[in-house]
């Protein structure tokens, strides 16, 4: 069985929305236009890329992802492991070409069939609607979250309001930064 990676850029109040700068979203940018910038508090970035085997994300992530990702030097990692796109209206002539192999999921059993797969973790980057989708259907095995000092009031949320039963974490990693910055790894609790 693969381990499911959710890892996300999150603000205090559990907003996830448009952290690099995604058009449409007020408080766009946030990641990097409120927080002084510590190297260290993103180690977790370039330990994510060596030992993913394989990335996940949803159709909104892969549009925003695909044109500027293959080409970016920070994420030369990610060209060369499978990558696979949840989606029901995708078609393969909406991949890209140059990002290696893509394949293209179109129900969360089929995300569940992957995770039976043999094969290293998966990592889910951006995909706010998949992961809360993850989540509800208990196919997330851990969480990095890179937890931003900030209150961002609107916008998507990494966790659903679906009403269902506790959810047991355990904190297997954490550390806090002088920027205010804190990492926090949880694996799910089964």
């Amino acid at each position: 069985m693969r381990t499911l990676i959710s890892t996300a850029f999150i603000s205090l109040d559990g907003v996830v929305e448009a952290p690099g700068g995604e058009p449409g979203y007020r408080n766009t940018g946030w990641t990097f236009k409120h927080t002084e910038f510590l190297p260290e508090a993103f180690e977790i970035k370039g330990r994510e890329q060596s030992e993913a085997a394989a990335m996940l994300m949803g159709r909104t992530s892969y549009e925003a992802f695909s044109p500027v990702w293959p080409d970016m030097a920070e994420f030369a990692e990610y060209k060369v492991i499978p990558k696979y796109v949840v989606s029901t209206t995708l078609t393969e002539d909406d991949l890209v070409p140059n990002w290696g192999e893509t394949t293209i999921l179109r129900s969360l059993d089929e995300v569940a069939a992957l995770k039976r797969t043999e094969g290293g973790p998966i990592i889910v980057h951006g995909s706010a609607s998949l992961n809360r989708s993850l989540s509800d259907a208990g196919l997330i095995d851990r969480y990095h979250l890179l937890v931003f000092p900030l209150l961002l009031g609107a916008g998507k949320r990494l966790f659903s309001t679906t009403d269902k039963d506790v959810q047991k974490l355990n904190l297997v990693e954490h550390r806090a930064y002088p920027n205010g910055l804190q990492l926090n790894v949880f694996d799910v609790v089964r």
